[in-house]
């Protein structure tokens, strides 16, 4: 995060119009967003930003309260840093769709989202995601990841571009609809002029990041489109087609919540950055950045 993006004491009292006293009160009682670097406070503009419009609204207390869920689509680095940064989030991840309707619902807290527009190519766009009508909904960048065929170690069918896809001899296992990678999937294919019904697909639709990994690795399935760190970890070959953004869609009130902090804290840290190296195909240098605020 970038020096002036972040606000001194003085600064966000001055900001708030605030008196410093109220400052150190509100972080004594950990009720305002802020780091410490070096013994010295200093607080993030966007989150701010956001603090400052949730108490404007007062959703808190208006609204029901909401399950500590992560829903959405699954990324592996995300699936590791829930578990091992210690949050009560329970994970329920069925593919960004189902995310979306859970958000909207009130049903989960936190949704992972990598919907591609089948026509246009955009990026989780709120209003084509579903998303457009919530008025305090915030989406915060998680990483760019790199989606690519995921192919049987050593490439044995030499599957080398999308046009292979439509062999007569290959089978490709897809995501079940309204994933983010089937989202994906039509709008490569679309690229190349091609519908999807035109390839060979598997019986069965994988639910998962590891699902689909597991159906080419036993032979169920010739590829699969999916990300890096998945290929790696099932030891598949991998040919990378397109880098996503995938993001972190949630009410403006839970951001604020000990889980949401608790995963974007220990994100900041060089444990969660060393492992999203070793995963491969993952760039984390803008997390935590808020990407759109109702």
């Amino acid at each position: 995060m970038a020096h002036h993006e972040l606000l001194t004491t003085a600064e966000v009292a001055d900001y708030l119009r605030l008196r410093q006293r109220k400052i150190y009160e509100l972080v004594r009682q950990q009720a305002i967003p802020c780091t410490r670097v070096t013994g010295k406070l200093l607080f993030p503009r966007q989150a701010i930003d956001l603090w400052l419009h949730n108490h404007l609204e007062g959703d808190v207390a208006a609204s029901r309260p909401i399950p500590e869920v992560l829903a959405g689509s699954h990324d592996p680095l995300l699936d590791w840093t829930v578990r091992e940064a210690g949050t009560d989030l329970a994970q329920l991840c069925h593919g960004s769709g189902d995310g979306v309707k859970r958000l909207l619902d009130g049903r989960a807290m936190l949704v992972g989202l990598h919907l591609t527009d089948p026509e246009t190519g955009a990026a989780n766009d709120p209003v084509r995601c579903g998303l457009g009508g919530m008025r305090d909904l915030v989406m915060i960048h998680w990483a760019q990841r790199r989606q690519g065929l995921l192919l049987a170690p050593g490439n044995p069918l030499a599957i080398t571009t999308l046009e292979d896809l439509f062999r007569s001899n290959i089978t490709v296992v897809r995501r079940q609809t309204g994933a983010g990678a089937d989202s994906l999937l039509q709008w490569l294919l679309r690229r190349v002029g091609h519908p999807v019904e035109a390839i060979n697909t598997a019986a069965h639709p994988a639910l998962g990041e590891d699902d689909l990994a597991l159906d080419v690795r036993e032979g169920r399935a010739d590829c699969g489109l999916g990300v890096e760190a998945s290929a790696r970890r099932h030891g598949l070959d991998f040919i990378p087609l397109h880098t996503e953004s995938f993001d972190l869609a949630m009410r403006r009130r839970s951001y604020f919540e000990p889980s949401v902090q608790g995963l974007l804290t220990f994100a900041a840290g060089s444990h969660f950055r060393e492992r999203a190296a070793a995963m491969g195909g993952y760039d984390v240098s803008d997390i935590g950045t808020v990407v759109y605020n109702a």
